[in-house]
């Protein structure tokens, strides 16, 4: 490909003299490998927007360790694409990651960071991280091990070892894209080399993801001395067949039922979903992924709001569609989010806005989250004559949400059923509901449709059908086991099972309660022991069941049990483990720290697992 001459400005209807002007100050300060990685990220942007494939232009290649000076020896590292997930994003950009790199010539091994043995890493060459932030900045659950490893002072040095680090995460939460910074973070410390800065995306990640994989797959091309490199900057895009987040299926409402008995203080619902036709399948311990619409009363709020007519046509990425309809499918309208504040201070020049922007304020702007949802800032900071292209502009697209799948597909062919809390608040003298839930609870009469696909989880696993098993869960979080004890009923499995179960009180709120009676009956289910917290004075949760039978549950963990936790990630998860670390201790005759480590070889052999949310 012909180079251009630096100083030869392109003339009008390219590059403004302004744009050229700062594209040549930017070059001068500029290494070859991080000129190669800014073609990479711009022409990803662009094959994002026109669909098609983009040659790079010829740059210097990246450079390589001293010891790594040899032409063929650049050739022949080897290259590790490690991803944690905690929903499968992750996990499905590594995977296009590595049919990039297989396009290129260059052979990727993928791996889950909950599988991979940390030790190795001081054996690698180049890694590829793909990191997922789950909740407040910590690791998604299946790499809690790794990245114990890597923070940890047995940690070897990476003296030689290359990196990049491209990082998920959710701008709502304060600490957003942690778990990859502290990964970028630590491997500078041990001593990696850094191939490319670290990219950190939002929920609505294809773009950016996508321009990430193609720097890095360049970078790498290059250094091997591979010629004619075309890269596939569109990689974070899922090839086109089969149902999925992308193209979910429209799967009709069979029923809906409120689990919860009258006079209960919450409201837990049974949805039962037709699969039928769609060709999807699952195992225990999956999870069904639901694109939600959302309250049409919302969205005509909004259109009231800023004066816009919902008919009128909204130009979209790929599509026009009506505003209304736009705003109903396609954005996130209800919780605010950094983008939108920041987007919303710039349109209106409110200064109480612009004082939330900003580290500093970050404890008084999750205050007002958690205070305000975006019709509340539209309400109280207008903005006249906005047109809707700049009011979307500053809105994320609408995610989907994931809901552990309750029955077994050997028990109800061509159907997933699901146990979901519905989310009611008042806020500011208004009635407020879930995005999801409200979704299911107020909109999915029988016959109505709901797009869905089918998101594994394959850290969340039965075991052999004679192993015995214990499940904890309060809430919705006995969903799962509903399908575990269905798929062992259904496979005629004689290993032994236990379930902790806890909701507030034993009338109203005993979820599947004749099920698991009858499974009991039916020596389906061996134990139950159950823990309803609103029911006595002082109250009673699955934790301390668990530790009032303490002595049989470190019998069953001794005899091989594995052991499963699913439920609240803030209070369930952690209660549960301390627990478990207090029953090793009490009945193993162990230390605290031996305890710890017992429980600790627990999850490394997959025998405790956690879904928690």
């Amino acid at each position: 490909m012909q180079r251009v001459d630096p100083t030869d400005f392109p003339g009008p209807g390219l590059l403004s003299a302004e744009q050229w002007r700062q594209i040549n100050a930017l070059a001068t300060v500029l290494s070859p490998r991080q000129a190669l990685w800014l073609s990479g990220y711009f022409a990803g942007l662009e094959s994002a927007r026109t669909g098609t494939e983009v040659a790079l232009l010829d740059a210097p290649a990246a450079s390589a360790p001293p010891s790594d000076a040899a032409p063929a020896a650049a050739r022949a590292r080897t290259l590790t694409i490690l991803y944690g997930t905690e929903t499968g994003n992750s996990a499905g950009l590594a995977r296009v990651a590595a049919e990039q790199a297989k396009t290129l010539g260059l052979d990727a091994i993928v791996v889950d960071m909950g599988e991979y043995k940390a030790r190795s890493l001081k054996e690698e060459q180049d890694v590829l991280i793909i990191a997922s932030t789950y909740g407040e900045g910590d690791p998604p659950q299946p790499a809690k091990a790794f990245f114990e490893f890597v923070e940890g002072r047995k940690a070897p040095s990476l003296a030689g070892v290359r990196f990049g680090v491209l990082a998920l995460g959710d701008s709502t939460y304060e600490k957003f894209c942690e778990a990859g910074k502290r990964l970028d973070r630590r491997f500078e410390e041990l001593g990696a080399a850094r191939l490319l800065p670290r990219v950190d995306c939002d929920v609505d990640y294809d773009d950016p993801a996508g321009a990430w994989i193609a720097a890095a797959l360049a970078l790498l091309a290059k250094d091997r001395g591979e010629s004619a490199a075309r890269v596939s900057t569109s990689a974070a895009k899922v090839k086109p067949g089969g149902f999925d987040k992308r193209n979910p299926f429209p799967a009709t409402i069979l029923d809906n039922i409120a689990l919860t008995g009258r006079g209960s203080s919450k409201e837990t619902r049974h949805i039962e979903i037709s699969l039928l036709g769609s060709g999807l399948t699952f195992e225990p311990g999956d999870a069904l992924g639901v694109a939600p619409r959302n309250d049409p009363a919302l969205v005509a709020t909004i259109l009231a709001s800023l004066g816009f007519n919902g008919a009128a046509p909204l130009a979209l990425k790929e599509s026009e569609a009506p505003l209304a309809q736009a705003l109903e499918e396609r954005f996130e309208i209800t919780a605010l989010t950094p983008r939108f504040l920041e987007h919303w201070a710039e349109v209106t020049g409110a200064a109480a806005l612009k004082n939330l922007i900003g580290d500093e304020s970050a404890e008084a702007r999750a205050a007002y989250f958690r205070a305000h949802h975006i019709v509340d800032v539209l309400r109280a900071f207008p903005a006249p004559g906005l047109t809707p292209e700049t009011f979307v502009s500053g809105l994320r697209p609408l995610q989907p949400r994931l809901y552990s799948i309750a029955s077994s597909l050997a028990a109800n062919p061509g159907e997933a059923h699901l146990t979901i809390s519905t989310v009611r608040y008042q806020l500011h003298g208004e009635a407020r509901a879930g995005v999801a839930s409200g979704f299911f609870a107020d909109r999915c009469p029988p016959d109505s449709v709901a797009p869905v696909y089918i998101q594994s989880n394959p850290h969340f696993r039965l075991p052999a059908d004679d192993v015995p098993i214990i499940m904890i869960g309060a809430g919705t979080g006995v969903a799962p086991y509903r399908a575990f004890v269905q798929e062992r009923e259904a496979r005629g499995a004689e290993g032994r099972s236990w379930l902790f179960f806890g909701e507030r009180n034993f009338r109203t709120d005993f979820l599947y309660q004749t099920e698991w009676q009858a499974y009991l009956k039916d020596e389906v289910l061996t134990r139950m022991d159950v823990a309803f917290s609103r029911d006595r004075t002082q109250k009673a949760y699955v934790q301390h069941r668990l530790t009032e039978r303490g002595r049989e549950v470190f019998a069953w963990l001794e005899s091989g049990a594995h052991i499963y936790v699913c439920g609240d990630a803030a209070r369930l998860a952690p209660d549960v483990h301390e627990a478990l670390i207090g029953i090793v201790a009490a009945h193993g005759g162990r230390a605290r720290d031996d305890a710890e480590e017992y429980v600790r070889a627990l999850e490394r052999d997959h025998r405790y697992q956690r879904d928690v949310y």
